[in-house]
């Protein structure tokens, strides 16, 4: 009876640990998808600057912010990525849900879908940089001020 007890408590320490370390290996996993991501959309266009990053919930698209502006969109197939830089105007984004966006590409040749993000902010904050809304404004100034910043 002594050795029943000791295998399954063996057992069941070694699901607990299983578990745990299931766990770590997930979020490991979805930071290194990020650094990923960061590395291929900059392989793909060396002259963009990547300000932000923000994946899906399920972890198989990432939209980055880029430095002037624009937004880039990436999308997992198996151990690669498809890479779209996205200029304003091209893209059309509606809502479809609190922490969900429907994306319509201009450019048939990238696929669109309906997105989901792990939380509302997350969602609005991608939704204002495909719509390019980040985009400062100068009004008011002769041309030779049009390309600074106020």
């Amino acid at each position: 009876m002594l050795w029943t007890v000791t295998i399954a408590c063996l057992l069941l320490a070694g699901l607990v640990f299983r578990q745990v370390f299931r766990r770590e290996d997930a979020q490991e996993m979805a930071g290194e998808d990020a650094g990923l991501a960061i590395l291929e959309f900059g392989r793909a266009f060396p002259e963009e600057a990547i300000r932000e990053v923000i994946a899906t919930a399920d972890g198989r698209t990432v939209f980055l912010r880029l430095h002037d502006g624009k937004a880039g969109c990436m999308h997992a197939h198996g151990h690669h990525y498809s890479c779209h830089r996205i200029e304003p105007g091209t893209v059309r984004v509606e809502s479809a849900g609190p922490k969900r966006l429907a994306v319509k590409f201009a450019n048939a040749a990238f696929e669109g879908g309906v997105f989901e993000f792990r939380g509302e902010r997350e969602a609005a904050e991608v939704s204002l940089w495909l719509l390019g809304s980040f985009m400062p404004a100068v009004v008011g100034l002769g041309p030779e001020a049009a390309g600074r910043q106020i």
